[in-house]
């Protein structure tokens, strides 16, 4: 266990500011969003309707604009997010908390989320940039999970279409799903095999 704690435990990750652990607050470098959030969005609904069989780069700008309103409005406990660069709305960064009583309890894990200019008919791509040891975290930080494979069957057979990505995911989605595999990791088809026997070494009673 102690060598692998440096994994699990981290400390206040780049000077991002929380006012409690549990409670996953606004960090203080989020509040220069006021300019992607005056985004104008379109009154046409059926724009945002994230069913649209033919999303454009400019209606994906407007739904992940919508969708990034709605999170400041109402975080979410157990991460914020917000936009790498104001400029672009296809890039955000993402700070998780530890689930508490699991391996990363504590931990505060920052991570890209990059979305296609079709989004929602194709998933983002997830990758952690604090260091991360989980069974379905790529060396590299990517994120492997069902939600962000590409929609329909898998050719593998491992997963059905049901739990692949859907346009109907969100960023909210997304996140409590990662949040869910800290906390019950997959190591039946892990991307990180060394992590995965770790897990299974460190979760026998």
């Amino acid at each position: 266990m102690s060598n692998l704690t440096p994994y699990f435990r981290l400390a206040l990750a780049d000077g991002y500011i929380w006012s409690e652990l549990k409670t996953a607050m606004i960090p203080s470098f989020f509040l220069s969003l006021s300019l992607s959030l005056s985004l104008e969005l379109s009154a046409d609904l059926s724009i945002l309707n994230p069913l649209m069989a033919g999303a454009t780069t400019s209606q994906a700008s407007l739904l992940l604009a919508k969708q990034l309103r709605d999170l400041m409005k109402n975080p979410v406990d157990g991460f914020s997010a917000g936009l790498v660069d104001d400029s672009n709305v296809f890039e955000w960064q993402v700070t998780i908390i530890g689930p508490p009583d699991t391996l990363y309890d504590g931990g505060y894990f920052n991570a890209i989320m990059t979305f296609p200019a079709n989004y929602p008919n194709s998933p983002p791509t997830v990758r952690f940039t604090s260091e991360m040891w989980h069974p379905n975290v790529y060396p590299d930080g990517r994120v492997c999970i069902s939600i962000l494979h590409p929609p329909g069957e898998d050719p593998n057979g491992y997963e059905l279409a049901s739990e692949r990505w859907t346009p109907v995911h969100t960023v909210e989605s997304i996140v409590v799903s990662i949040i869910s595999m800290l906390s019950s990791p997959n190591d039946e088809s892990p991307a990180n095999i060394d992590a995965a026997v770790s897990y299974n070494i460190l979760k026998v009673p």
